[in-house]
């Protein structure tokens, strides 16, 4: 209990009115600004090598004679499993030591597995090099957001995180977009090579950059075992219901990356190009909106001190599975597609929010493990059965002579943004009571 009360004063001590407690390791100006981008570059990569497979699914699995259920396996699981046996002590060691040694050392090691990966010659050896694109991901999101706890004031930390997680939307529409249309014209392999080439380049300038990164001020948090601190966080129900929205919400994201570009080519007749030129634009569109608004609205959340930190995501998610259902049954393409912008929009909105959120909760000293954590609620059970499950109702669908399997398949997503709806709004409640235990010295809550 003891340990609660202390993790909860933490909590509050990266509210805006402690805000002084931070200050010989921060950056401002145009230095702040080139660590963002920096940061940006590193966030927009790792979703770009993530994609490719995707809107390259059709061309690889003619190339490598694979099924749905394969691809659903090579883009969930290798992922899930890399962040479940890594994530963790990699997040401990950016929070003990450098966390910009494990972000350089991660982008080296995806951008390589992503470049070998054009050079698979099957379904096993493809899978080995998405295993090592995991394993250099599974690192990089804690790393960087240990230095961005190091060297961001808190009460421009939404935003930056914000203007961090704007890589992934813009990064998805690179690889939605350029993938496409570069797949279509030099092949996947090429593309996988080119991207992997890309990535070594931004490697060299995240080492360059950030600069040595001051250490933390917690330095007893710093010798706790990583599964002890896991543990300790998931103790607190705020936490708890946080990563259970992750889990849930990302039942809804996987499906989408992986099959919505595949969808819309098999059922309106798009190509891979124009699938993922309209896709991939509108995806960008939508998470520049998504994350800025997010990060902006999250440190005004914060900065009223009620603690209610997650309700606004809890809303989108529920508003957004209405037209998400239309989407996958209207005749019309163009309709199909401008009926999954809300979907994408909520996917961005809540990155600024959830890891915001488990920023507060955890406390100075466990940023890392506690993005670590939200990653492994996102980045397990939904890659690694969400695609699989979609995969499989729709190979079954169409075995049974069903003209749309792949849309009955993806009903997931709506339902799943239903559940998420739920998990958020409980977890909005159980954060605040946590936040107010804290201020009042009150242990009941945690």
């Amino acid at each position: 209990m003891a340990e609660s009360a202390t993790t909860s004063r933490d909590s509050l001590e990266l509210l805006p009115d402690a805000a002084q407690r931070y200050g010989a390791g921060d950056v401002e100006g145009w230095r702040a600004g080139a660590l963002l981008l920096t940061f940006f570059l590193v966030s927009a990569l790792s979703q770009v090598d993530r994609i490719l497979p995707y809107i390259m699914a059709e061309s690889i699995k003619a190339e490598l004679s694979l099924n749905d259920t394969q691809i659903g396996l090579l883009t969930g699981v290798a992922f899930a499993v890399c962040y479940t046996l890594l994530s963790l002590p990699l997040a401990r060691a950016a929070d003990r030591g450098s966390p910009r040694f494990v972000l350089v050392s991660c982008i080296f090691l995806w951008s390589a597995m992503t470049a070998l990966g054009g050079l698979a010659s099957s379904f096993l050896l493809l899978a080995l090099t998405r295993f090592g694109v995991a394993f250099g991901e599974a690192g990089a999101m804690p790393a960087a957001h240990a230095i961005i706890a190091r060297r961001i004031r808190p009460e421009r930390r939404g935003l930056a995180i914000g203007l961090f997680a704007m890589g992934i939307p813009l990064g998805t529409m690179v690889g939605f977009a350029a993938g496409g249309a570069l797949g279509d014209a030099l092949g996947w392999r090429m593309v996988l090579i080119g991207a992997g080439t890309i990535g070594l380049a931004i490697g060299a300038m995240a080492l360059a950059v950030p600069g040595p990164t001051p250490p933390r001020k917690t330095e007893a948090i710093s010798k706790e075992p990583f599964l002890r601190t896991s543990f300790a966080l998931l103790s607190s129900p705020g936490f708890r219901w946080l990563f259970a929205g992750a889990v849930v919400a990302s039942f809804a994201a996987a499906p989408f990356y992986v099959f919505v570009a595949p969808f819309l080519i098999r059922t309106h007749g798009f190509t891979a190009s124009e699938a993922g030129l309209a896709f991939g634009l509108l995806q960008g569109l939508m998470g520049i909106a998504g994350t800025l608004l997010g990060g902006r609205f999250f440190d005004r959340a914060v900065r009223t001190g009620t603690g209610r930190v997650l309700g606004p995501p809890a809303i989108i998610f529920l508003l957004a599975s209405i037209p998400m259902t239309a989407a996958l049954f209207v005749p019309v393409g163009w309709v199909s597609i401008l009926l999954l912008v809300p979907s994408m929009f909520s996917f961005a909105f809540m990155l600024p929010w959830g890891f915001g959120a488990a920023h507060l909760v955890a406390g100075e000293g466990r940023e890392a493990m506690a993005t670590s954590l939200v990653m492994i609620g996102s980045g397990l059970l939904g890659p690694a059965i969400g695609p699989l499950l979609v995969g499989v109702v729709s190979d079954a669908a169409t075995a049974a002579g069903l003209a749309n399997g792949l849309g009955i398949g993806l009903l997931l997503i709506p339902a799943a943004s239903l559940l998420t709806c739920l998990a958020l709004l409980t977890a909005n409640r159980r954060v605040a009571a946590r936040l107010r235990g804290a201020v009042t010295g009150d242990a009941s809550h945690f």
